[in-house]
């Protein structure tokens, strides 16, 4: 650990990964869009994997959940997006996938938040875009996260570009981490290695690291 100018600046996962340092935040592991992707129980098993580590060391969760609006007010933003994803040339034929209350929007069975832990919906890509997750990271005195789910080059990598810019330390747990396109997940991974201000891991890393509190957080 690194001090400086009053300042405690963690530089390893080592140093982040502690329950008053650090939460776990777990992006869009939903019926419709885990379903989408070829490794999806991969992903999940390793995803739930984390999850079960995160709870024995007494950390922080909090999940996210994308949700399409209906098309009478999605907007424009939202339904050019839809166009493109959906490769269709008449808003006519667009389709509005994740509706709330929809089987496809809910976080996959195998995945049960617990009453203790928060989910967040969201219309955007980052996780932190109209959300009260900053809000509420801030006000535990979190400085850093760790985050697993889907996808890598859709919402995982501008989510944590937000952070970083917002004065987080993101951790990608990068085989956690599903995608619909490897090569540009790939794409992804690099950049950011390259930018700096995230580290990367894997889930043999990271759940040693979780399980080390091996405490719940409970009241003083």
């Amino acid at each position: 650990m690194q001090h400086a100018y009053g300042l405690d600046i963690p530089t390893t996962l080592d140093e982040l990964c502690h329950p008053q340092r650090m939460a776990l935040v777990v992006y869009d592991m939903q019926v419709g869009i885990v379903s989408q992707i070829s490794d999806g129980p991969k992903i999940t098993r390793r995803v739930v994997e984390v999850i079960e580590s995160a709870r024995a060391g007494g950390f922080r969760i909090l999940y996210t959940r994308h949700m399409f609006l209906p098309k009478e007010i999605a907007g424009a933003a939202q339904l050019r997006t839809a166009m493109v994803w959906q490769r269709v040339n008449q808003i006519s034929d667009v389709k509005s996938p994740f509706l709330r209350d929809s089987a496809e929007f809910e976080i996959i069975p195998e995945i049960s938040p617990r009453a203790s832990e928060a989910v967040f919906d969201k219309i955007t890509m980052s996780a932190f875009a109209a959300t009260p997750l900053n809000i509420v990271l801030r006000d535990c005195g979190i400085g850093a996260f760790a985050i697993v789910g889907i996808a890598i080059e859709i919402g995982i990598e501008p989510t944590v570009r937000h952070a970083m810019d917002l004065g987080y330390i993101p951790v990608l747990v990068t085989d956690a981490c599903g995608s619909g396109n490897g090569a540009a997940a790939d794409r992804s991974l690099a950049s950011l290695a390259t930018f700096g201000g995230s580290l990367q891991t894997n889930t043999t890393a990271i759940n040693l690291l979780l399980r080390r509190t091996a405490a719940p957080l409970e009241p003083n």
